[in-house]
């Protein structure tokens, strides 16, 4: 249920309107703001972004990170506004004490989403530092893209009204309005994405409070061969040059991104600012596919294997993955299919071909073939229930196909009848119930003398020699052949099994590099075979017990930053424009940590969207509230950069679903090394045991000293390193 406070009374609301008479004076013209935040990452300063999200380096205001008793015990360092609405209009007792950040903040209704977001920031030591000293010679008043430091001067307010002493609770209006005029969706009172509102929030604050009066004109340069560690250095330079501020400096960090065309093997490498890491869980990600693999030499009986790939992988993805749970052999190959109606309705030959033609209701198989099959004809068999008391117009009629059509090869030149019967059998030699005798067509009288598959050696042209074998055959031999002794019956099919002709003795020709029969499936046919094998396939993924198990499995935060920085091709929607082919292409996109921010920001996508569908992942995600070592992700670069080790002080928590949620907030005041839980106007003790739960949505790390506690013997956070060793 989504929470609502009652708003505050008129009484209260007075001051209200004198204060926005008193701000009323300037209008700033702004156009609404949109944002996207299924971005994996936040571009900042975009060429078509309807809004700018600044970014910089970790530089040093010279401030300290210590946030106590020494900060102010009243609200009188040069004071910017004066909310008397904004003031101690509590739900508490009212009293003062010596206690610091421990203020709540009025739901105005609908708001909860807000008061997460903002208590994590004002917990947020540079910005605490940074807001309770004079910042005013730092507001930009001509930032077009700012509101002329009214929000800026806004949050300074409500953050120094949140860190006087006492726990009197806020009612934060004056700051909803003016991020309602800086980002006009927030206005009203529905809910939304509190992550969304964080990155409006950090934007707006940038450009109030940007040092650039003018930003300078820069046209964006390529790498030309220069090496990763100059041209990143420039391209930081030539963003520091128009994005200059206390959220550049503490916030932003870069990454690296490499495109390579699958066709060209063009790469392209850019280096770009970000805001925040926006992680995927490893589930939305990933697919699982079900594909049951048929041997085309008869070996074994069809298996079903279910491998998870990348959902924007390809069928090159797949294939490996299959090759490898398989044990398939040096000299095989696989052939993807897809099954409809009983037939093969096409093939997946096209390596590069998009894993997102494929619906979790199609049904998968896969042939294992020699390697180099292309040049063999490939020989389809399907299957078909026979009625022998029908006469034939009706059983032609009546015939419904059944199994699933098995596919082998045989040589360009062994197209007779014997060659077409000897390679049925062997492949349904898997298939011989135990209780009947293997078949040998090779040894039935068909013409004479049948060549046995075992006999024929496939040459660099596709065609054959057959050793020690008598091919000599007359007319007469081939019409006497004895049909009964046949153990199945074969006709030529179309690729529907709808058509019938008889199979000719000597050759027969062929249209293509395909050769279709239709076996009929009759009494004796049933008594010698068992079609329950490949007669019920599973299809590509069905959700069930296993699907739901495995939602609900823990991942921790390292698997999603594996997920996150993973080598993966752009999806069908998001082609690129190959400067190699000057066609878009879908190329696979990998992402690396270059430079690393004093303050890390980690978002957990928990919310998935499609065309038909919404959903919200619970999954729980481990992550470690001390000692983050990032040291594995960030690439290492001639700056000799800090050791990147952060610790944890701050987390956005969700409860509920799409439909209705609520949001709250835990932090941590650094000073004291204690948690508290911040849920609207309610602040209550907490241990740190306790911060762990499905419900983080967005994680506050602070990067702590050159080393990590563990390396100094400090505490080491048990259960995270317990679940990197499983």
């Amino acid at each position: 249920m989504l929470d609502a406070n009652q708003p505050a009374t008129n009484a209260s609301a007075f001051p209200k309107i004198l204060l926005e008479m008193k701000l009323g004076g300037g209008s700033s013209g702004f156009s609404a703001r949109s944002t996207n935040d299924e971005l994996a990452l936040i571009p900042l300063e975009p060429s078509t972004s309807s809004f700018s999200i600044a970014g910089g380096p970790t530089f040093s205001n010279g401030f300290s990170s210590g946030i106590g008793s020494s900060f102010s015990q009243d609200n009188s360092f040069s004071p910017l506004l004066r909310d008397g609405e904004d003031g101690y209009n509590s739900l508490s007792n009212g009293t003062k004490d010596d206690t610091h950040g421990l203020s709540g903040l009025h739901n105005l209704g609908n708001t909860c989403f807000m008061n997460s977001a903002i208590q994590s920031l004002v917990h947020t030591p540079p910005l605490v530092q940074y807001f309770l000293e004079d910042y005013t010679c730092e507001i930009n008043k001509e930032n077009p893209l700012g509101l002329q430091g009214e929000l800026a001067i806004a949050f300074g307010e409500l953050l120094r009204k949140l860190w006087s002493s006492g726990r009197t609770s806020i009612a934060p209006r004056a700051f909803k309005s003016k991020l309602s005029r800086f980002a006009p969706q927030f206005s009203g009172y529905n809910q939304h994405d509190s992550q969304e509102l964080l990155a409006f929030l950090l934007d707006g604050l940038h450009e109030d409070l940007n040092r650039v009066k003018e930003k300078p004109y820069i046209e964006a340069k390529d790498a030309d061969g220069r090496p990763d560690d100059e041209f990143a250095e420039e391209c930081w330079n030539y963003h520091k040059a128009r994005n200059d501020s206390i959220i550049v400096d503490k916030f932003q960090g870069q990454y690296k991104s490499t495109l390579v065309c699958p066709v060209c093997n063009k790469i392209s490498v850019t280096f770009d600012p970000f805001m925040y890491l926006s992680l995927p869980l490893p589930s939305t990600v990933t697919r699982m596919i079900t594909v049951t693999v048929f041997s085309g030499t008869g070996d074994v009986l069809p298996m079903p294997y279910t491998v998870t790939v990348q959902k924007n992988g390809n069928c090159r993805d797949l294939t490996k993955a299959l090759a490898d749970v398989c044990c398939l052999k040096n000299s095989e190959t696989l052939l993807l299919a897809e099954v409809y109606e009983r037939r093969i309705y096409r093939y997946l030959t096209n390596p590069i071909e998009g894993l997102h033609i494929i619906k979790d209701e199609d049904i998968l198989v896969a042939y294992r073939l020699p390697v180099g099959h292309e040049k063999l004809l490939r020989l389809e068999i399907l299957h078909s229930r026979a009625d022998r008391f029908l006469v034939e117009p009706q059983f032609n009629i009546n015939r419904k196909l059944i199994g699933c059509p098995i596919v082998t090869c045989i040589p360009n030149d062994s197209t007779a009848k014997s060659d077409i019967y000897a390679a049925v059998s062997s492949v349904l030699v898997p298939f011989v119930r135990a209780k009947a005798h293997s078949p040998d067509v090779s040894a039935v009288k068909l013409n004479g003398n049948g060549p046995s598959l075992d006999g024929i050696v496939l040459t660099d042209n596709g065609t054959t020699s057959e050793e020690g074998l008598s091919t000599s055959r007359s007319r007469e031999d081939d019409n006497a052949a004895d049909n009964e002794l046949l153990p199945f019956q074969l006709s030529l099919t179309d690729e529907k099994g709808s058509t019938r002709n008889a199979i000719d003795m000597d050759s027969n020709r062929v249209l293509g590099l395909v050769i279709r029969v239709l076996m009929d499936w009759g009494e004796k046919e049933h008594g010698m075979y068992n079609i329950d094998h490949m007669d019920v396939l599973p299809e590509v993924f069905k959700p069930g017990f296993m699907s739901k198990k495995t939602r609900q499995e823990a991942v921790n935060l390292f698997s999603c930053l594996d997920a996150f920085l993973k080598e993966e091709p752009l999806g069908p929607d998001d082609m690129w424009y190959c400067p190699g082919c000057k066609e878009h292409r879908q190329a696979s996109k990998k992402l690396d940590l270059w430079r690393l921010p004093e303050i890390l920001v980690v978002h957990l996508k928990r919310f998935s969207y499609s065309r038909y569908m919404k959903n919200k992942l619970d999954t729980f995600v481990n992550f470690p509230i001390h000692d983050l070592n990032m040291s594995k992700y960030v690439k290492p670069t001639s700056r000799g950069d800090q050791h990147p080790v952060y610790e944890l002080y701050a987390v956005i928590n969700h409860y509920g679903g799409l439909g209705g949620g609520h949001y709250s907030a835990y932090a941590k005041l650094v000073e004291e090394d204690n948690w508290y839980h911040f849920d609207d106007s309610h602040v209550s003790s907490v241990n740190e045991d306790e911060i762990r739960r499905s419900a983080a949505y967005v994680l506050f790390y602070r990067r702590v000293g050159g080393s990590s506690t563990a390396a100094n013997g400090g505490p080491v956070d048990i259960e995270m390193v317990d679940s990197l060793e499983t």
